[in-house]
């Protein structure tokens, strides 16, 4: 009797620790009209190495430097000479998470609504597109008033 009930237990433990692990952009408050160096921190939970993740630069955005880290790459998709997405290519394995720095210039706005996309090496796709409260809620970043 033990045993089927560890087993649910332990199960259950699993899917609330993979359904807690998002898909963050860092810092979550800046300052509207400002350069700031953003990170996006993509974990592994679960079974499954993620192999790719694309943020939606939205738009009034504008990236000015990217990073990656040794021997992992990146993309810039563009609709002319803006960026619209930012997809990094790596293997992060199960229990693993990766930082993923670049410097964008913040819109003059009250916040930023990030859209992430996380690819698992099953070929499925998590959308961190949500609303927050929600499962897979978008990364978003609260700015401030521009200092005068």
């Amino acid at each position: 009797m033990c045993g089927p009930v560890l087993g649910l237990t332990t199960a259950l433990l699993l899917v609330a620790a993979a359904a807690s692990a998002h898909v963050t952009v860092w810092p979550a408050e800046s300052q509207a009209g400002a350069n700031e160096r953003y990170v996006l921190r993509v974990p592994s939970e679960g079974a499954l190495a993620t192999t790719s993740v694309e943020l939606e630069v939205p738009f009034g955005v504008t990236i000015l430097l990217m990073g990656a880290p040794a021997g992992w790459t990146y993309e810039l998709r563009r609709d002319g000479d803006r960026v619209t997405a930012i997809v990094w290519t790596m293997n992060i394995l199960p229990g693993e998470f990766a930082e993923f720095p670049f410097i964008a210039r913040n819109p003059n706005a009250t916040e930023i609504v990030w859209r992430a996309y996380q690819h698992l090496e099953d070929g499925t796709v998590v959308e961190f597109t949500g609303r927050r409260g929600d499962p897979t809620p978008s990364p978003v970043t609260r700015l401030l008033p521009a200092a005068r």
